[in-house]
């Protein structure tokens, strides 16, 4: 299989080996990815380097942003043939597909857009004294993307890399990679330079941890759980570069007696249920009011039970779990709650599907114990935990007391009320009588705590992919 991506050229691992890759909606192998290795990523790595050094670093900031703009053409020329392969490799449904390469070609157009106006500084320092600060691309950066939503992921972290000037080595998923590398031959056919753009597919404990540890890169992004983002902070320790790093979430959504129920039940089950839980910024956490508990339950367990997991094809809202092992510790998960007493107020349905299938329904527990690993842990699942509070300092102690914090919601008509909850609660990003902004392209994003640090999206990510250098310019006699 030539799934690695070296300088411009197609080929296998060095040695030849390969990866199963399951169907989640069937459990059956439907293809294969190279096993790339240390070997693999050190090629990538030193073609990323000589692309940047011998010609994508003079293309000026206008000629990368052009380019970028073109390639989002292409990617919504060839939405509907993307959107089918997203689906199958990850099991979520068509419709849910369709939105992520929408969302996809928003990251190329927004910044393809802003490559050239990613501004410096003219510090006005003493007489006699020109001072200036620009903005410069880091070299060489190395990408680590999670299986949940590649195509968009890969828009969102290699985006703003490539429109700072940044040439790039990437380690996709093994278990979600299809749609990537799609992705990737409609670039080079829209003339992205050969080495700007590199992908090695492989495990994340052989090709992963050779990317984060190699002494060539000069800042490594990574999305997935806060035990690996340890390690690669680690790794990239040794080398004395940054990390970008976004690691999961637990996040709340807060109803309070006066929130409009009628807009908050629906968005609540969204939050929840969207590519089928497996989603680090799921509103996990339903944290209501005592004087309404009983009415936001009952309402929102309706939503939930009505809900049907189906084939990716089907127009379902969920689809399958999309890796045979997180469907194996949602399982897990399940027994151990069910174990503990906590009730199971609502589940959803499951169609007439493939045996072999990753399915799991909507489920929602609750009142869940604050104690509770329910009320702690990332479940990545269509799991809702359910929480009574009193006031709105109890909100704020409950929202707060998880080691994450990426998202948060309330749900209030009260203006004062909104605004100290938004600065109380420890989120990146917080919102107010919604949940989620459709992909959010332009909106900063990332978390606290353990949920990470660094920001994907908007300007901010421009920052995130270049450094500053001052120069001080003495015009003085």
């Amino acid at each position: 299989m030539k799934t690695l991506l070296i300088n411009g050229k197609w080929q296998s691992s060095y040695d030849e080996r390969v990866i199963d890759v399951d169907d989640p909606a069937t459990g059956q192998v439907f293809t294969q990815v190279s096993r790339g290795g240390p070997a693999d990523i050190d090629a990538a790595v030193q073609a990323a380097r000589n692309a940047f050094l011998n010609h994508w670093a003079s293309w000026s900031a206008l000629e990368r942003g052009r380019l970028l703009c073109r390639i989002g053409e292409q990617i919504l020329l060839h939405a509907g043939e993307i959107a089918k392969i997203e689906s199958s490799d990850t099991g979520k449904p068509l419709h849910l597909a369709q939105n992520d390469i929408a969302v996809l070609a928003r990251y190329f157009e927004f910044y393809g857009s802003a490559a050239d106006k990613h501004h410096g500084q003219v510090i006005p320092y003493a007489n006699g004294y020109n001072v200036q600060v620009v903005h410069e691309p880091l070299g060489v950066t190395a990408h680590i993307i999670p299986w949940n939503y590649p195509s968009q992921m890969f828009g969102r972290t290699c985006c703003p890399a490539l429109a700072a000037g940044n040439a790039i080595v990437l380690k996709p998923s093994e278990e979600a990679c299809q749609s990537v590398l799609y992705i990737a031959n409609l670039m080079q056919n829209a003339g992205l330079p050969d080495g700007v753009l590199n992908i090695v597919t492989g495990y994340g404990y052989e090709a992963g941890d050779a990317l984060a540890r190699h002494p060539d890169i000069n800042l490594i992004t990574f999305t997935g759980s806060p035990t690996v983002g340890a390690h690669i902070q680690a790794a990239s320790a040794t080398n004395q570069v940054p990390c970008l790093l976004e690691l999961g979430g637990k996040s709340p959504q807060i109803v309070f007696a006066d929130a409009n129920l009628g807009k908050a039940i629906p968005a609540i089950v969204g939050g929840i249920v969207q590519n089928t839980g497996q989603t680090c910024s799921a509103g996990t956490r339903l944290l209501i009011q005592q004087e309404i508990y009983e009415e936001v339950t009952v309402r929102v367990a309706q939503a939930i039970s009505s809900i049907t997991a189906g084939m990716p094809d089907a127009g379902m809202q969920c689809g399958p779990i999309i890796t045979r092992a997180q469907f194996e510790r949602l399982n897990t998960l399940i027994k151990r709650i069910d174990q503990s007493g906590v009730p199971l107020i609502a589940k959803g349905k499951i169609t007439d599907v493939h045996a072999g299938g990753f399915f799991v329904p909507p489920m929602m527990y609750g009142p869940v114990p604050r104690d509770h690993e329910l009320a702690h842990a990332e479940v990545f699942g269509p799991i809702l935990a359910v929480m009574p509070f009193e006031d709105e300092a109890d909100a704020v102690r409950l929202a707060n007391d998880t080691d994450y914090g990426l998202v948060a919601a309330i749900w209030t008509e009260n203006g004062a009320r909104q605004q100290r909850m938004a600065r109380a609660v420890s989120a990146g990003q917080f919102y107010v009588n919604c949940y989620g902004a459709g992909g959010g392209v332009e909106l900063p994003f990332g978390g606290r705590k353990k949920s990470g640090y660094g920001r994907e999206k908007g300007f901010q990510a421009l920052d995130e992919f270049t450094t500053t250098k001052t120069i001080v310019h003495c015009f003085s006699d």
